[in-house]
């Protein structure tokens, strides 16, 4: 295994916009009023939507435009989990899942195991996966001062009600990491974030197509690797393109009826590494003279690209949606990167077009 991974870095471009609220504001004079997430860095103030919000907004949109059957919730007192199905539903393997519960034991042909009164045997069974997919929050890149602003719900009879809401216009950043070795794969021995399959889900995988592999990773008592459950190669690589073609449509956030933001990226890098460090994390920055002002740092990128050249695998794709950097930026992006994209490891397009085509090339990488 080559320890593959999809590395993406995204910019979005928002305009009075209250994406992810956190709860009552303990700061207006209004007896009804909504804050914003905000997060504080350096005695700055940087608004933010939390990691979780963003996986909400992106499972979703993976049911709606790619018809994921999503798996169902179960609540049990005060827990919940999913099916842990991840055969059947590929959100339970893309975004992981973790669940307690008890489970009727198998024998080796996959039929129940009785007692001597005839009772199925049950065992209490503990499942987790770690997800795939990981990302971070989506934080702006430069320090904002959210406006709190006056609201009213009123119609045509009755006293309106008046509130305030925080809200804010911000370039904001985010970055993901997809581990392809990790998709459509199970490890089904005793380890925490290991034991991904119940032995009644084990044997459904068998019997749909799924084989068995050796893991490279781990040894077991006879000096064996331990067996991973893999799925057939194209669905795995469905789920991984599925997962990166969802930021073409990707929607969501709070106050969207008064405040429609569009979270589509407007900037994408997206890259296939060997390594697990995400090397994109700081190609934005600050300039100006009070640092309140987007810079994009080319030389940033250009280092980045060359100095981990080594650990990328096939072309990095660079997607911008045009006008959203000034004419300066775009420019100067070109002539720095104009070795790379020369030398065919490095290509700048459109952001549709970045997404298509590493798909593409996705399709040829999926181990």
């Amino acid at each position: 295994m080559k320890n593959l991974k999809t590395h993406g870095y995204v910019l979005i471009d928002v305009d009075v916009a209250a994406l992810n609220n956190a709860g009552k504001s303990e700061t207006t004079q209004a007896d009804n009023g909504v804050a914003t997430k905000k997060i504080r860095k350096n005695g700055r103030t940087y608004t933010y939507v939390s990691g979780q919000a963003w996986r909400s907004w992106w499972r979703n949109t993976l049911q709606k435009h790619f018809d994921w059957n999503l798996s169902p919730i179960v609540r049990a007192e005060k827990v919940a989990f999913t099916a842990a199905n991840p055969i059947q539903y590929p959100d339970d393997d893309v975004f992981g899942y973790m669940k307690a519960a008890k489970e009727v034991q198998v024998d080796e042909n996959g039929q129940p195991i009785t007692d001597k009164k005839g009772k199925e045997v049950k065992e209490d069974v503990t499942v987790t996966r770690i997800s795939p997919l990981k990302n971070s929050a989506i934080i702006s890149a430069v320090a904002t001062k959210p406006a709190e602003n006056f609201s009213v719900m009123a119609r045509q009879d009755g006293d309106p009600v008046p509130y305030t809401k925080e809200e804010y216009s911000a370039i904001m950043k985010g970055m993901f990491s997809l581990d392809l070795e990790m998709i459509g794969t199970f490890a089904t021995y005793n380890k925490t974030g290991y034991k991904n399959l119940s032995a009644i889900i084990r044997e459904e995988a068998l019997k749909k197509g799924s084989q068995e592999v050796a893991d490279p990773h781990l040894i077991d008592t006879k000096g064996e690797p331990h067996k991973l459950i893999r799925m057939p190669k194209e669905t795995r690589i469905k789920r991984a393109s599925d997962t990166v073609q969802a930021l073409k449509f990707i929607s969501g956030g709070a106050m969207q009826t008064n405040n429609l933001a569009d979270v589509t990226p407007k900037f994408i890098v997206l890259a296939t590494t060997t390594s697990g460090n995400h090397p994109f994390s700081h190609i934005t920055g600050t300039k100006g003279e009070y640092d309140d002002l987007f810079a994009f740092n080319h030389d940033t990128l250009v280092e980045i690209l060359t100095d981990y050249g080594a650990q990328i695998i096939g072309k990095v794709y660079i997607g911008i949606r045009n006008g959203f950097l000034s004419e300066y930026d775009t420019k100067l992006l070109h002539e720095k990167l104009a070795p790379l994209v020369n030398a065919g490891t490095v290509e700048i397009t459109s952001v549709v077009k970045a997404i298509d085509s590493y798909c593409e090339q996705l399709q040829n990488q999926m181990p």
